[in-house]
């Protein structure tokens, strides 16, 4: 959420922004939020001259009083009165009005980085860079699903029976190489002196709007009938809403955090949900890393988190690379995005395995975690990324480490995870 001042001193900065995100139906909101804004004050400047007359008038009750003046005294009492319910008309408009600039506030997106590529969707997207060399086996390479199942991995029939498609059964060495994965990527991010954390699977409302957009929201968030709960859509939601209302100490940050938790998604838009696949599914495993710090800070940790990921996939021998997100892919909270993308040696290109992203001091912003320092009080920076997210993750794994009669070698550092096993 942008601070209303910014949008004050320099509208017309706020609107391009929407157009480069090609956003125009959302260029009235600045005028909605300038007119809403200049309301709210006027009522607060009301407020504040009846309570100062209402102060001044109290006073000058017992002196006239005093003086045997009641005539005047309850003239003044009556006018005392009549002050006390217009400020009490006053403060509902105030809070009215409030609620209402604070909901077109959250609609008008992040003002993005001034490196953010400009483009209408991710097929504009921009590759960064390449790491490790790409392979096509001389053998074909089978669809997932066909490699999960030659190995006895994977029941998606009876997923549809007990769920319905976006759902599935992980078995055997294919459930514990989805497990060693997770187990390894949390190990990788401590070892990086991050602190593990198991947080909360549901959340409240006022976390979900402080994290996330309205249409981020609908798209993704089921909802838990007749309570304020929804199931998270990653780990970032609970561990950023940890913080709601804190204030925090500038040797307290940064605030390194890596967390593990299943995902719950609608996947409400153009990609869908697949009928025989775990590639877009509605509920997966995560492991997450988030950082909240200084806003000088920002930008190195912003490097530090998405090379953290690639090195992740590096150690396993997968090939992958970085995309930067250009500015009509990004959600409306973010100030700048990459995607990391691995290798499919099957389609012969890559797909998104993980995402990384800075979203300024929006989320603290809109769920009032403030920085308390010498100087002031400032909101600091929030930043997350995946670290791995199976079963998406082990698409890429079982890909590029198959083999020609079927069977799928073990990348070394997982071996420990799966009982010394080298080979499925």
């Amino acid at each position: 959420m942008l601070d209303i001042k910014l949008v004050r001193a320099n509208p017309e900065l706020v609107r391009e922004n929407i157009r480069k995100k090609f956003q125009d139906a959302k260029l009235p909101l600045v005028d909605e939020a300038l007119a809403l804004d200049i309301r709210l004050r006027q009522t607060i400047a009301a407020a504040d001259e009846l309570r100062s007359k209402r102060n001044t008038v109290s006073k000058q009750i017992g002196a006239l009083m005093a003086q045997g003046k009641r005539e005047e005294a309850e003239a003044a009492k009556v006018e005392v009165t009549q002050n006390a319910l217009r400020m009490e008309e006053l403060g509902k408009l105030q809070d009215e009005l409030a609620e209402q600039l604070k909901t077109v506030m959250q609609t008008i997106p992040q003002i993005i980085g001034e490196s953010v590529p400009i483009g209408k969707d991710d097929s504009e997207n921009v590759e960064i860079e390449r790491f490790g060399e790409p392979v096509v086996p001389d053998f074909e390479v089978p669809y997932h699903v066909d490699i999960m199942e030659h190995l006895n991995g994977l029941d998606l029939d009876s997923a549809r029976k007990t769920s319905g498609n976006g759902f599935y059964y992980l078995l055997g060495d294919v459930a514990r190489l989805h497990s060693a994965v997770l187990t390894y990527a949390r190990d990788f991010m401590i070892d990086k002196g991050f602190t593990y954390c198991v947080p909360p699977f549901m959340i409240r409302s006022s976390v979900v709007t402080g994290v996330m957009s309205f249409a981020e929201m609908e798209n993704m968030m089921y909802k838990i009938e007749g309570e304020d709960l929804y199931l998270i859509g990653t780990s970032e939601h609970s561990m950023i809403g940890r913080y709601i209302d804190t204030i925090l100490r500038p040797a307290q940050l940064p605030q390194t955090l890596t967390s593990y938790s299943p995902c719950f998604r609608k996947e409400v838009g153009a990609h869908g949900i697949e009928e025989r696949g775990v590639y877009r599914i509605h509920q997966f495993e995560k492991q997450e890393m988030v950082v909240i710090c200084s806003p000088d800070e920002s930008k190195d940790w912003y490097n530090k988190l998405w090379s953290h990921t690639v090195e992740l996939f590096r150690t396993m021998d997968v090939p992958v690379r970085t995309l930067e997100c250009c500015s009509g892919d990004l959600a409306d909270l973010k100030v700048k995005s990459c995607d990391v993308e691995a290798w499919s040696p099957r389609q012969q290109k890559y797909f998104e395995v993980g995402s990384c992203s800075t979203l300024g001091d929006a989320q603290a912003r809109r769920l009032g975690v403030r920085v308390k320092g010498e100087s002031g009080t400032y909101f600091p920076h929030t930043l997350n990324n995946t670290v791995a997210a199976p079963p998406r993750m082990l698409i890429a794994l079982l890909e590029n480490n198959l083999q020609a009669d079927g069977s799928v070698k073990i990348p070394a550092v997982l071996q420990p995870y799966m009982g010394g096993k080298s080979v499925i």
